[in-house]
């Protein structure tokens, strides 16, 4: 499950995302006269023998295979697989794996196409009509040429995403991800993105994360742009809950200009809405407006309650701000979701454990409703991949790409062998058990809908507290 993950892991209960720039892609070349086929073989829950099966039956000119470093030798094999029950079939490599490495996977696969960039439904529309023979290749398109690997140059973000159709969710089977999805509380949701992909670009944005590899630069839709879409998806899919998973959702004016909308066309009444935002932006006063024009859960990058590491990470904030940012939130009357990471190379025990301190007391103080916790991943074209290097934090060859899959640590703390580092995601989720925490969530629970969503809330947990236990040889 690729889809808007900027970080790779294996789960145990399945949460499904809705792919927005997949979807986006496969609505441009369907309203452009190209039969597409949406195949999201995970989501459908078909093995991978039904799957190569249907390839063969269908044998499709072009195929788009979005990747990701933990799995993308698994894709290289993929490719030979599909090239050997569809011969014509021609493979695209997208995503920020890729990107980083284009002539790796060129080199290493039958793949016949790698495009580079965010905005592969853009490029990919591009390289249809390019073997129609009506379009010449835009840059950012590596490709082989009698034998040789050759690429149009780097890529281009000069889409304009205001020009985007509505997402046609029909043809992408929006349905597949509408229940099974943790940050909805209310059933059929669905996903936005209104810019691609954070404004946070101070020295290259934040050092972990691959998404600055596709997106070097923000851009974003005008805010009638947005709600024209979300108007539409309650109207023809009678949509409850909207999760909007741009990087960072944009702030200032845009945000307020948005929040106007959504009050003064009744959105807020009849959808919730969720997104990524950034501590120490936001202020009470946008918080209290947010809420008024219906946003419900916002997820927040904690990441660490050390301030050296938010420092290193470039995050561009303080631990004051954190705390600050999830009471506000909480006292405007929004959902906090955190996430924070363990396995820093340069974090002690001692500096982990405050960092889950922390975020226990957001949790029994009722400033932080969620959490999430992974473990540090450094993936190629991210600045921390090339700090590990440099430095020598790996403890795993860091072209063995199969291992960064989560399921244990690849750099080395100071004082913690793998199996702490792992039993210390299982404990953040233990946050969840604690007697303050539970008090308060069944005090908070209002109605059935909210009775539905603790309950699904609670199997999540017990599946990531099955995941890191299994993984940190506990039982």
């Amino acid at each position: 499950m690729l889809a808007q993950n900027r970080q790779f892991q294996f789960f145990s209960e399945p949460t499904y995302i809705y792919p927005v720039v997949p979807a986006y892609c496969a609505t441009l070349m369907s309203q452009s006269g190209h039969d597409v086929i949406w195949d999201d073989a995970i989501a459908e829950q078909k093995t991978y023998g039904e799957w190569l099966r249907s390839v063969e039956r269908i044998r499709p000119d072009l195929m788009m295979i979005e990747t990701k470093t933990p799995v993308v030798k698994r894709h290289w094999q993929t490719i030979d697989d599909v090239k050997n029950v569809s011969p014509e079939t021609k493979v695209a490599l997208v995503g920020d794996h890729v990107t980083a490495l284009p002539h790796e996977s060129m080199e290493n696969s039958k793949a016949d196409y790698v495009i580079e960039g965010g905005d592969y439904d853009f490029l990919l529309l591009n390289l249809a009509r390019h073997l129609d023979g009506v379009e010449k290749l835009e840059p950012g398109v590596w490709y082989r040429n009698n034998g040789k690997i050759e690429s149009t140059g780097r890529f281009k973000l000069n889409h304009i995403l205001d020009g985007l159709p509505f997402i046609d969710r029909d043809l992408t089977q929006w349905g597949l991800y509408a229940y099974e999805n943790g940050n909805f509380k209310a059933t059929p949701g669905t996903y936005l993105m209104v810019g691609r992909d954070c404004w946070w670009r101070k020295e290259g944005g934040c050092v972990f994360c691959s998404w600055p590899t596709l997106y070097p630069t923000y851009r974003v839709m005008s805010p009638d742009r947005a709600l024209h879409e979300i108007g539409y998806v309650i109207e023809r899919y009678g949509v409850k809950e909207i999760f909007d998973d741009t990087g960072t959702f944009p702030a200032g004016t845009w945000l307020r200009q948005f929040c106007k909308g959504m009050i003064e066309r009744g959105y807020n009444d009849r959808v919730y809405f969720g997104c990524n935002v950034r501590f120490g932006v936001l202020n009470r006063e946008d918080y209290g407006l947010m809420k008024k024009a219906g946003f419900r859960m916002l997820l927040f990058g904690l990441e660490s309650a050390n301030q050296e590491t938010l420092d290193r990470l470039n995050k561009g904030i303080t631990v004051q701000d954190i705390t600050d940012g999830c009471r506000w939130a909480s006292q405007a009357g929004l959902e906090p979701h955190i996430t924070i990471m363990v396995g820093y190379p340069w974090e002690t025990r001692h500096d982990a454990l405050a960092t889950l301190g922390l975020a226990r007391r957001l949790m029994e103080n009722g400033w932080a409703d969620t959490l999430q916790s992974t473990v540090v991943m450094p993936y190629p074209g991210t600045g921390l991949y090339e700090q590990a290097l440099e430095n020598g934090w790996f403890t795993v060859d860091p072209n063995d790409y199969d291992l960064f899959d989560m399921a244990q640590p690849i750099l080395k703390p100071p004082d913690m062998d793998p199996e702490d580092v792992m039993a210390l995601c299982d404990e953040v989720y233990r946050a969840f058990l604690s007697p303050r925490y539970v008090f308060r969530s069944l005090t908070r629970i209002k109605s059935w809908r909210d009775m539905k969503y603790s309950a699904r809330g609670a199997v999540k947990v017990l599946g990531h507290l099955r995941d890191f236990a299994r993984m940190s040889g506990n039982r």
